[in-house]
This record gives structure tokens, C-alpha cells and sequence, in this order.
């Protein structure tokens, strides 16, 4: 059971504001009955509901797992006519919109969906949802330089930090990172190597949450299951 007001907002009718302006002014019912009480409660699967009379469902939820390639921006346009990742996927899913957003340089890991609960609980700082990065980078990186990430420093005015870094390989020439951020800043990543005046040459998100690149190929999609998508929303 769900609240009235939240129904329409996923049948794409109304926000949940705008909702309950129009069950106030009675131009909501529920198996017949005008209802314009906001505590009323409805079930998506057996109750019917209209607007104006006419019939009110909810669009059916998509969550998609993607393989973002290099050389893709993730809006579904892009002022310089570049590449977007909607290539990658039916036409029919034009109107997914991304879970956060990874620039076109870098590659891996991002969500596509309808479902804006989903995207916040993703996006949000309060949540806290981990994910985890792997950072080729010219130059050696040692221990004292990930301290810096993991402790948290400030560069061009804003603080980063990272919740865990770990030195896969490192030599004069190139080394390896592993990062997992969870605040997902705009180019975090890429700004904490520049505050230490290195410069990340690839960059993939290899997990969200729970959730692993794995054996998804890049350019390659796929939908999250029903348990993958409770593990990223607990």
C-alpha cells in the first residue's frame, strides 16, 4: 500500500506536491469514490484509480546496469554533439535518465532508471552509498598521499575524501589506485590526484554499493535484479 499522492507522482501524473493539490480539489478516485483525504492510502495492484476519470497506473519501474565506454557523455544531448550513452540502449529507454554521472573520459559502472526515489537514494550524501573506483595515474603514488585522500583534504575550495585507498601497483613512470568515495563530488576522483599534482590518465568505476561491473562488457547493458536493487536501497 502506498500513499495516494505518491501514486501519481509514479504514474508520472503529478509531483507528490502538485498530487495533493489535486486529491484536495476532488479530482481523484479510487474504485469510484472521489477521495480527498491525503492520508488515503491505495493499492497499485488491485485498486483503480482516476484523475479527471480517467484511468491512472503506474509506470512500470526500469533499472538498468550499464557499461559506460570512453568517449560518451551521459545526457541524452550534448551542446557539442558528442556521443551520448543513450546509443548504447533501445530507443524506447530514451526517457531513463542517469544515477549520477561519470564524464566522458571515464568509464565503468552507472545506473539508468525512472524511478526518482531510486536515484536519490543513490545520490545523496546522507545515504552514503559507496562506490568504488579503479585510477590509472601518471607518477608514483605512495602511502603518504592516500593518507591525505583517506584523512581528507581541501583543493580549489572544497574538501574530498575518500573512505578507503589502496596502492594496487605504483613506479616512477605509472601507478594503480583503488578508491572508494562515498559522497560522489563532481569529478572527485580526478581532483583529489590533481590537488597532488597528478594526473589520472583512466579512470573506471568498477561497484555501487553492493554491486560489481564484473563480467559486464563495455557498451554492454543489463537490468539489476529485484535483490540487487533492495541491497542498494538498505
Amino acid at each position: 500500500m502506498i500513499r495516494l499522492q505518491k501514486f501519481l507522482a509514479e504514474a508520472g501524473l503529478a509531483s507528490r506536491r502538485a498530487g495533493e493539490q489535486l486529491i484536495l480539489e476532488g479530482r481523484v478516485a479510487v474504485n469510484g469514490r472521489t477521495v480527498q483525504e491525503l492520508g488515503t492510502r491505495v493499492d497499485p495492484m488491485h485498486d483503480r484509480v482516476t484523475l479527471d476519470g480517467k484511468p491512472a497506473q503506474v509506470k512500470r519501474k526500469i533499472y538498468i546496469a550499464l557499461h559506460k565506454v570512453r568517449g560518451l557523455v551521459c545526457s541524452r544531448s550534448d551542446e557539442l554533439g558528442r556521443p551520448t550513452i543513450y546509443t548504447l540502449l533501445p530507443r524506447e529507454w530514451g526517457h531513463l535518465h542517469t544515477v549520477g554521472r561519470l564524464d566522458y573520459n571515464s568509464e565503468g559502472l552507472i545506473f539508468l532508471t525512472n524511478d526518482g526515489d531510486f536515484s536519490l537514494h543513490l545520490t545523496h550524501p546522507r545515504y552514503g552509498i559507496k562506490k568504488t573506483y579503479i585510477a590509472t595515474v601518471d607518477g608514483e603514488v605512495d602511502g603518504a598521499m592516500l593518507a591525505k585522500f583517506t584523512k581528507g583534504l581541501w583543493f580549489e575550495g572544497e574538501k574530498f575524501k575518500a573512505e578507503r585507498a589502496r596502492l594496487i601497483s605504483s613506479t616512477s613512470r605509472e601507478s594503480v589506485v583503488e578508491l572508494i568515495l562515498a559522497e560522489g563530488k563532481y569529478r572527485e576522483v580526478r581532483r583529489l590526484f590533481d590537488s597532488q599534482a597528478r594526473t589520472v590518465t583512466r579512470l573506471v568505476r568498477v561497484q555501487i554499493g553492493k554491486i560489481k561491473l564484473a563480467e559486464l562488457k563495455p557498451g554492454k547493458w543489463r537490468s539489476l535484479t529485484e535483490t540487487e536493487i533492495k541491497s542498494l536501497l538498505t
